[in-house]
């Protein structure tokens, strides 16, 4: 099926700015956000009033919500809707490969295509349009979105066709960036104790074999700034990592990083509940 109107549930820090990069590139969008449409919704897209308006009049949904429980939530919801016209939803959100796989069950048990598509890059990536989409799903729902998903991502890459399968790339990913944080964190205070300045480690680092997104980016754009402002807040990289873990030991794949790393993203979390995933820098460095 080729789509000819998406709707897109959840404007926040990634959906609006994705919401908005599908309005630009020319596509028909009709959009809702329960904590409120009007204000958030990209000037081009149809303000929906409810849930239901949107399952009524777009051919394929996508999601960019929270957590898992919501996305199944939602779902449940739209499947309720009478005179329902969607016949595909889209999952943008990380949700972990189970609650996956349990919603595509759930969606094709009433004939609705499910497409799993986290996606990686901030919300900056969000705003440029150049985010990572790791796509999950049989080829006969994917492809007729590839012009969707190039609107939105940079890089767009069909990971396997079982949903849950993009959610255990991107969680592996995140599992990587929440590493990278915390230790560069960490190793560049150690250099700290030896007088070196921050931007001086990093000048060093970045040309050297200890370069990675953390040196790269979040270091000199956020922390030697003093903003902290990467856009992704310390309970949702917390609730990745341990995901990751969660999934890691089901697999009864190797954990000797991922326990330890999953305990230090939660004492960070619950030091600094409301603040950005960079701030576990100021936690390592024991200011909080």
């Amino acid at each position: 099926m080729t789509a000819k109107t998406f709707g897109f549930i959840g404007l926040g820090n990634m959906g609006g700015p994705m919401c908005t990069n599908l309005v630009k590139a020319g596509f028909d969008v009709i959009a809702f956000d329960a904590a409120g449409t009007e204000g958030r919704a990209p000037g081009g897209a149809k303000a929906a009033a409810s849930l239901e308006e949107v399952a009524q009049t777009a051919d394929a949904i996508f999601l960019s919500l929270p957590d898992g429980k919501i996305v199944r939530a939602v779902c449940e919801d739209i499947l309720a809707v009478a005179g329902r016209r969607a016949g595909v939803v889209v999952d943008f959100s990380t949700t972990g490969p189970e609650a996956a796989r349990e919603v595509g069950e759930l969606l094709g048990a009433q004939g609705v295509a499910f497409v799993d598509a986290p996606v990686s890059g901030g919300k900056a990536g969000a705003i440029a349009g150049t985010v990572t989409v790791i796509v999950a799903g049989p080829d006969e729902a994917t492809g007729p979105l590839q012009g969707a998903f190039d609107a939105v991502g940079g890089n767009v890459f069909h990971v396997g066709p079982n949903p849950g399968q993009g959610q255990a790339v991107k969680l592996l990913n995140n599992f990587l960036s929440a590493t990278a944080m915390a230790a560069t964190s960490e190793a560049v205070l150690f250099g700290q104790t030896h007088a070196v300045d921050m931007s001086t480690i990093l000048d060093v680092v970045n040309v050297s074999t200890g370069r990675n997104t953390a040196s790269a980016d979040k270091f000199p754009n956020r922390i030697v700034t003093g903003t902290y402002d990467a856009g992704f807040a310390m309970a949702l990289m917390t609730k990745d990592v341990g995901l990751y873990l969660k999934e890691v030991q089901a697999a009864g794949s190797p954990d000797r990083i991922g326990a330890p790393m999953s305990a230090l993203w939660n004492a960070a979390h619950d030091a600094l509940p409301d603040s950005d995933f960079t701030e576990i820098y100021r936690f390592i460095a024991g200011e909080k």
